[in-house]
């Protein structure tokens, strides 16, 4: 494991342990995050705990062209029960993810100092949210870094049944009609996985990030 000091740097991925961790310490400067998620790195810590930053392998991932929609959400596509809009509110994005409650988990990893780092890369427009509404009321979305051609997803939420499911399915289509080549999902999960995502190597998606 690399500890990281004040200079811009960080080891080859491929240095990560067998869980994924590459390296310690460091901050949350936007020139840091940028640097890291150009480079297949994301932090992920708990509060009170140094920075930790990650590359896992394999990598959770959606191609585009492999979005699974269900019936059933085809239908709630088709009622136009939800209003999906694109950056409008990312600090209320953000926030949410923070405060809603997850199945297994009793706290966050979002902590105070996460939302500020990535509300500052929203203002210089590396960062970017969906926002999911209902009756004018925001009831889900989703947030993560924009790298142009690959969009690394970060974390998402859901007031009422299906608004997440929207975010990320409104998400997908919109990459896919702007020619980007991956959504990055970073770890598996369950409900990743029905919406089409899977997991490949690192050296894959670092293959397709670093892509010109």
């Amino acid at each position: 494991m690399y500890y990281l000091s004040k200079d811009l740097f960080f080891p080859p991925v491929s240095h990560a342990d067998s869980d994924g961790i590459l390296a310690v310490g460091g901050d949350l400067s936007p020139e840091r995050l940028q640097l890291a998620y150009n480079s297949g790195i994301f932090p992920w810590f708990n509060e009170g705990e140094p920075i930790i930053w990650w590359s896992p392998n394999p990598r959770m991932v959606l191609y585009l062209d492999e979005l699974v929609v269900s019936k059933s959400m085809r239908n709630i596509l088709n009622r136009n029960i939800f209003k999906v809009t694109f950056n409008q509110n990312f600090r209320d994005v953000i926030s949410n993810c923070q405060q809603v409650k997850r199945d297994g988990q009793s706290g966050t990893w979002i902590t105070n100092d996460m939302i500020d780092a990535y509300c500052r890369l929203n203002e210089l427009g590396m960062a970017k949210s969906v926002e999911v509404w209902q009756n004018d009321q925001l009831v889900g979305g989703l947030y993560g870094v924009n790298l142009a051609h690959v969009f690394c997803g970060e974390s998402m939420f859901s007031l009422v049944s299906n608004a997440s499911k929207m975010a990320f399915i409104a998400l997908a289509n919109q990459l896919k009609k702007d020619n980007y080549r991956l959504l990055d999902c970073q770890v598996y999960n369950e409900h990743l996985e029905s919406l089409g995502c899977r997991e490949i190597e690192r050296e894959v998606f670092m293959a397709i990030l670093k892509r010109d």
